[in-house]
């Protein structure tokens, strides 16, 4: 028998996958945070701050959120689903540019919203708080 608020099998598998994929994209955000803070000039201090601080709490936020998602907790898929429907939104705007570039954004999108809306999660979810 599982622990409650321990999803198995398929679902469990499909959380995984998920919090790798959002801790990957929280990653790259904490990478972009570092080089804005190393890039930042005397003309824009204050600028280059807020903007390293708002990549940093969007970097920390999808890795405490993919985390708890691992531990079980239902609550953290749904800032991850409007993350990556911000994210979709985000490729939609680069797709006039590289088209690498929109597709590297909206691929992971896409993959983390399947694994996360897939049914055997939502069941699993659901399921949890019957008990």
């Amino acid at each position: 028998m599982t622990s409650p608020g321990r999803p198995s099998g398929t679902a469990r598998t499909l959380l995984v996958t998920a919090a790798v994929i959002v801790s990957l994209e929280g990653l790259a955000f904490a990478v972009l945070a570092a080089l804005e803070l190393f890039s930042v000039s005397s003309d824009r201090v204050s600028l280059g701050i807020v903007t390293t601080l708002f990549l940093a709490i969007i970097a920390a936020g999808l890795l405490w959120a993919a985390w708890r998602l691992v531990a079980g907790d239902a609550w953290a898929r749904s800032p991850l689903v409007f993350a990556q429907l911000i994210q979709l939104g985000l490729a939609w705007n680069f797709r006039g540019d590289e088209a690498w570039i929109s597709a590297a954004i909206a691929l992971p999108a896409v993959a983390v919203l399947a694994c996360l809306l897939a049914p055997p999660v939502t069941r699993a979810f659901r399921d949890d708080r019957s008990v």
